[in-house]
């Protein structure tokens, strides 16, 4: 039991060793590229929105006309 409890902590701590040498690998952006990748997600949400705001529109407008319905 007791080796197995060593065993499973040198585990984890391969682990976090492994990890914390894959993270010196990383190449980290710059603050500029983080920006503008912050700048085209935010862009790119807001196009989403809109369009998917005008197709919902659009929906409930062809529904109400089909239905002749009115919603309170």
């Amino acid at each position: 039991m007791a080796k197995e409890n060593a065993k499973k902590k040198a585990g984890i701590g391969e682990y976090f060793k492994g990890v914390r040498l894959e993270m010196k690998k990383v190449v980290w952006p710059t603050k500029k590229e983080t920006v503008s990748y912050t700048a085209v997600v935010v862009l790119t949400c807001a196009v989403f929105a809109l369009g998917f705001w005008l197709i919902d529109s659009g929906v409930l407008a062809a529904l109400k006309y089909v239905l002749n319905i009115t919603l309170a």
